[in-house]
């Protein structure tokens, strides 16, 4: 589940010091999940050929730029509130302005560079070192994903679940109960052997600050939704892009889509994304050639709308020259 996502937990890991060894099997892990990434959108590639996503790519309009750009304003915004309450739960201290800022660039950071986490990673060092407490600015920032990617995908089955089956997107609904099902049936086998247990309950020991505070998790539960829909609302930009009409399940193939990119198998976000909106497209009678145009042309559109992230990056480069 995302509460043990290798791509939030990985934050804390990449952030906190280790010896030689253990920097060789992050490395290893990290070059696995790369070539797994690469693997998935060669795959894509050559499922659908190259076409998808070169109309996606030419469908960016310059309306759904500044569409772009707005909805990143709002999902920054409230990523950056979610992150503060989160800090704040570990006795940090963290301004809005500073919140919203480092936020922007490790958004930039995770798109430009392969892992899609490194930007975290940053974030938590350059907190740390500002906090002079590594330790407590990298697990703020690794549960401030988890807690964030759980919400997504709880918000994702509960909107998809009950759209009823015998509809247009039962296949969606089918493949959201399956994931539920695959879910429970991992955390109760997790929570039968010893080692797995371990890492629940040090995952369960890293949450614990947040989950003691009932206002602050009003505040993530809160700022994930706006987060999401934030993104959703992209997908749906993009996918009017490409020319598909508005509904027809565009939405809840975009939850879809936002749940595979959480998966951490990609190349800044590109792998399994596509592989997603190829196969949930196809589900629900709209062509996998469709979805990965769709998918493609969000993933350029995220791109554009986390630009600002270089500029803050540039700014304080040359401030600290």
């Amino acid at each position: 589940m995302a509460g043990v996502s290798p791509a939030a937990a990985g934050v804390a890991e990449h952030a906190a010091a280790a010896p030689a060894p253990g920097r060789d099997r992050r490395r290893i892990r990290l070059a696995l999940r790369l070539g797994a990434g690469i693997a998935i959108l060669v795959a894509t590639g050559l499922a659908v050929g190259l076409g998808p996503f070169l109309r996606g790519i030419v469908a960016i309009s310059p309306l759904s730029v500044p569409a772009a750009l707005a909805l990143a304003v709002i999902a920054t915004t409230a990523a950056a509130w979610r992150w503060r309450v989160v800090a704040t739960g570990y006795g940090l201290t963290l301004s809005r302005r500073a919140a919203f800022a480092a936020y922007y660039r490790s958004q930039f950071l995770n798109a430009v560079l392969p892992a899609g986490v490194l930007g975290d990673v940053h974030r938590a060092w350059a907190h740390g070192r500002d906090q002079a407490c590594l330790g407590a600015a990298a697990r703020a920032v690794a549960v401030e994903r988890i807690l964030g990617q759980t919400v997504q995908i709880v918000l994702t089955l509960a909107i998809l679940l009950p759209l009823g089956f015998g509809s247009p997107l039962e296949p969606l609904v089918w493949s959201a109960a399956a994931i539920a099902v695959g879910v429970v049936v991992m955390a109760m086998v997790a929570a039968l052997l010893p080692r797995p247990r371990r890492m629940l309950r040090r995952e369960y020991a890293l949450l614990r600050p947040v989950l003691v505070r009932p206002a602050a998790l009003r505040a993530i539960v809160l700022a994930s939704i706006v987060v999401v829909a934030s993104h959703v609302a992209l997908f749906v930009v993009a996918s009017l892009a490409v020319g598909l009409p508005f509904g027809g399940g565009i939405a809840a193939g975009g939850l879809v889509v936002l749940a595979a990119s959480a998966i951490p198998l990609n190349v800044g976000g590109w792998g399994s994304r596509e592989a997603a909106a190829g196969a949930a497209f196809a589900l629900i009678g709209l062509g996998a050639s469709t979805g990965v145009s769709a998918s493609t042309a969000f993933g350029v559109l995220a791109l554009i709308g986390v630009v600002p992230g270089a500029v803050v990056l540039l700014i304080q480069r040359r401030s600290r020259r």
